[in-house]
């Protein structure tokens, strides 16, 4: 298995993103159609530090993982509604959804993206980029 590498490119809008995906690229267009929709929605509803993680290959959960911040229980609830309407408006099935009730880490499963939206103090606890960053990138490429 090749090295995997990281890429951080800045948004028209702002948000830092960064990339985790491995060097050979993986994963299906459905699946990649499906994180595009993803992440466009989650720009336009301000979520912040938005980091994308190529799963494929390394778990039977999905294709890709999508870990955001929201800066509030409220910013948080609504950055989720707007993205669970959004998938099935697109016609990508109903998302599974844990968490939503309080607003600090609400996951949302749509089979081949699974999306953690934090409250940034969540995330910093819960530290899900360094659980699945490999451990030759070393954790300064998080910053």
């Amino acid at each position: 298995m090749e090295r995997e590498t990281v890429l951080r490119t800045a948004h028209a809008k702002g948000n830092a993103v960064g990339t985790f995906s491995s060097a050979t690229g993986s994963g299906t267009d459905a699946a990649d159609r499906a994180l595009h929709l993803i992440l466009e929605c989650l720009e336009d509803s301000k979520a912040e530090d938005i980091v994308t993680i190529d799963i494929a290959g390394k778990s039977a959960l999905g294709d890709h993982m999508v870990v955001v911040s929201g800066r509030s229980n409220r910013h948080v609830s609504a950055i989720c509604d707007q993205l669970i309407r959004q998938i099935k408006d697109a016609g990508l099935g109903t998302a599974r959804v844990e968490g939503l009730a309080t607003g600090d880490w609400v996951l949302i499963d749509t089979g081949d993206v699974i999306v953690h939206v934090f409250r940034p103090e969540i995330r910093e606890f819960y530290n899900l980029e360094k659980m699945w960053m490999t451990p030759e990138l070393g954790e300064e490429t998080l910053h």
